[in-house]
């Protein structure tokens, strides 16, 4: 899997907006990376990916709020996330894909969670 690094969160109040950075040590090339966040008491739920031609998914939990984009030239995919509310405190990481599928135009992007090597993430506490 590439090296990545996650940056960016912090506290932010309800309804707010939050950009989170994840960062690769060498360049993003034809990977997909996949948004993963891990409330407390929760488990790790998959909420967004981009591929490297910019086709994108989103979970329900967070569909018309969050955006992703990818910036080849900086190594960096960003997670916009806007009109945040309590449920989306969570820590927040991101991963390349180990494999990305289209059947019937539905995209799916795949991460061996059980395999994958889970860093420190960025948290995101959204609270009044």
């Amino acid at each position: 899997q590439l090296q990545l690094v996650e940056s960016g969160g912090g506290l932010a109040q309800p309804g707010e907006s939050l950009t989170l950075s994840c960062t690769a040590s060498g360049t993003l090339g034809d990977y997909a990376i996949v948004w993963f966040r891990q409330g407390p008491g929760k488990e790790r739920e998959q909420i967004s990916c981009i591929t490297s031609g910019g086709d994108s998914l989103f979970a329900n939990s967070v569909k018309g709020r969050f955006a992703v984009s990818r910036n080849n030239a900086k190594s960096t995919v960003y997670l916009q996330m806007s009109s945040l509310r309590p449920e989306d405190t969570a820590v927040y990481y991101c991963k390349s894909a180990d494999f990305v599928s289209r059947l019937g135009g539905k995209l799916t992007c795949s991460v061996d969670e059980e395999a994958a090597v889970w860093g420190r993430g960025t948290q995101v506490t959204v609270s009044s």
